[in-house]
């Protein structure tokens, strides 16, 4: 099992990553020194004479996740689900992005009630058959993929 630092490092760099995918995207971008509110950076959208400003938190999901987890996100907090506060989700194993905003992540994603985890979210966005080995994006979740429309 990847220890404590290699797990955290491997989420340092996939929020890099996903930050890099916005900026190549023509985002303006602002990262946060401290995650202590589920933020992992700031979107600043100008249009016009209008500001808006979008929080954003990233997740995401290594290789050496088992297949059947490829896509799957679990324990999640979402607190204050809001207009300006989006969920960015990435599969190494798929190199597949999902964007979406946290009022609609509250009304499709699962939410635990009893364990450890009680109240926490869970979405999954693939499917693996074991058989053959395939994972594949879930279909009910298609107009997520890569939708960084969604962010303007």
């Amino acid at each position: 099992m990847p220890s404590y630092r290699t797990l955290k490092s491997y989420g340092e760099r996939r929020e890099y990553s996903a930050i890099a995918e916005l900026l190549k995207r023509g985002f303006d971008v602002y990262k946060t020194l401290v995650d202590d509110r589920q933020i992992d950076c700031i979107i600043r959208l100008e249009k016009e004479k209008n500001l808006k400003y979008l929080d954003i938190q990233i997740k995401a999901r290594s290789k050496n996740t088992v297949p059947g987890n490829a896509g799957r996100f679990a324990a999640m907090e979402i607190p204050n689900p809001r207009k300006n506060y989006y969920f960015i989700f990435y599969s190494e194993h798929l190199d597949k992005y999902w964007i979406l905003p946290s009022l609609e992540l509250v009304k499709i994603a699962s939410r635990n009630k009893s364990g450890k985890n009680v109240g926490k979210y869970h979405i999954c966005f693939t499917l693996y058959r074991k058989k053959q080995d395939i994972i594949r994006c879930n279909p009910k979740y298609a107009k997520f993929e890569d939708a960084f429309h969604l962010l303007k």
